[in-house]
């Protein structure tokens, strides 16, 4: 009987484990099928279904590291950050030996701008992984983002360290060292940048914005061209070109640059503004009439759009104004005036306009609204005189000397505007009464 019952124990833990085998067995069959559906769904970009999959493999495997991974970046590719990083930090939690948890986390918090956390994320992926050129370029460019130059500039030293023809660490040392006004040393960084990738577009940008800045106008030059022979779809860059040119006076050879574009583009507003310049600062320094009349016909076209910005319509004024055209000045220079954001020029010149026709009050609030709208004017002792005297022309005798007043806190000894305030002065009391006796004992 004993051995009967004991056979009877042993044949039930049998089927028992047995059952559960079969169970654990399913399960597994399931979670792996969960994970499969889920990667299938990825692929194709399906990332509601993806989401679906993983988290009914997490349902049967709650610790498993891999799904929440997956969902995490499923989270990711469909702009669900705060999601994406909840599971991120989940997987990385679940196998704290997994680097690529905690990168991709450090990707999530970069995204949300959150770059202290991502700073953290990626010094904790090193840790596991730290021959990895990819990670270090990345945790410098969180530090950067962070305005930790110096950081950024060790963790830059690690990644070419781990990978010497890693471009993009380059181009980054080269932000960081001109950042922290070292030119010359962010020259050289973005020179090895381009020259282990011709075709790193913003390293140039950065290398002709340096040139520039050291005036070595050749040199700048040249990765314009450069830059537009990578990039032709963009005629900002035949504009760059051009403004190079521009500015050493070879105003020819800008406008077979700006011309050649428009034959790619014909109805690009940039290059009719671009064009419209050249030729309007060729006219006012060689005094050429010809080029202003073609000044004024590139620039009026593009004026003329609904969309056209402060900045055109103060060229398109400036050149009216040149051509001695006072009512169509004025016009341009108004509606100059009425687009944000304002152009400060365009009511400087609004108000020489009005003051050459006699609209002395439009001259003097242009000029008034000029003062508002800039921080810092140079020219102040200047414009203050010129409201002044315009504010006498309309009788405004109180904003005349308050702007004397303004003026002459600046420039005690100027004379005009003192000159302006003698003028306006009450007249001294007369000691003696209406009838001419002196007043008083």
């Amino acid at each position: 009987m004993k051995r009967t019952i004991a056979a009877l124990g042993v044949l039930a833990a049998v089927v028992v484990g047995t059952a559960l085998a079969v169970q654990i067995g399913a399960r597994q069959r399931d979670y792996r099928a969960f994970l499969l559906r889920g990667d299938d769904a990825l692929r194709t970009d399906e990332t509601f279904d993806a989401i679906e999959a993983y988290s009914g493999a997490i349902a049967l495997r709650p610790d498993s590291m891999l799904a929440y991974l997956r969902r995490g970046e499923s989270y990711r590719r469909r702009g669900e950050l705060e999601a994406a990083a909840r599971d991120l930090l989940k997987a990385s939690t679940l196998d704290r030996s997994a680097a690529r948890p905690l990168e991709e986390l450090g990707d999530v918090m970069y995204q949300l701008l959150r770059y202290d956390r991502a700073i953290d994320a990626y010094l904790g992926a090193l840790r596991l992984d730290d021959r990895t050129a990819r990670l270090a370029y990345k945790l410098a460019l969180a530090r950067y983002r962070y305005q930790d130059l110096d950081g950024a500039l060790g963790a830059l030293d690690q990644a070419v360290r781990l990978d010497d023809r890693l471009a993009d660490a380059y181009y980054l040392r080269g932000l960081c060292l001109r950042e922290k006004g070292l030119n010359a040393d962010a020259l050289k960084a973005l020179e090895k940048a381009v020259a282990l990738s011709p075709a790193l577009i913003p390293a140039r940008e950065e290398l002709a914005d340096i040139f520039g800045t050291l005036d070595r106008r050749t040199d700048q030059l040249e990765q314009f061209q450069l830059l537009a022979s990578l990039d032709r779809e963009h005629t900002a860059r035949t504009v760059a070109i051009a403004s190079v040119h521009a500015r050493a006076h070879r105003w020819d050879t800008a406008v077979v640059a700006l011309s050649g574009a428009l034959e790619r583009s014909p109805n690009d507003p940039l290059l009719y503004r671009a064009l419209g310049q050249v030729w309007l600062e060729s006219a006012v320094a060689r005094g050429d009439r010809v080029d202003l009349e073609k000044a004024r016909e590139a620039l009026d076209r593009v004026a003329s759009s609904p969309s056209a910005t402060s900045d055109a319509l103060t060229l398109a004024g400036r050149a009216a104004l040149e051509d001695g055209d006072l009512e169509r000045a004025e016009r341009a220079l108004e509606a100059a005036t009425s687009r944000f954001p304002v152009e400060p020029g365009a009511l400087l010149l609004l108000a020489t306009a009005a003051e050459r026709q006699n609209h002395f009050d439009q001259a003097r609030r242009a000029l008034i609204k000029y003062e508002a709208l800039v921080t810092e004017d140079a020219e102040l002792v200047a414009h203050a005189a010129r409201i002044a005297a315009l504010s006498m022309r309309v009788n405004d005798s109180g904003t005349a000397i308050e702007w004397a007043k303004r003026g002459l806190d600046r420039d005690p000894q100027n004379a005009q505007l003192l000159a302006i305030t003698h003028r306006l002065a009450p007249p001294a009391s007369d000691p003696r009464d209406r009838a001419g006796r002196p007043q008083g004992n």
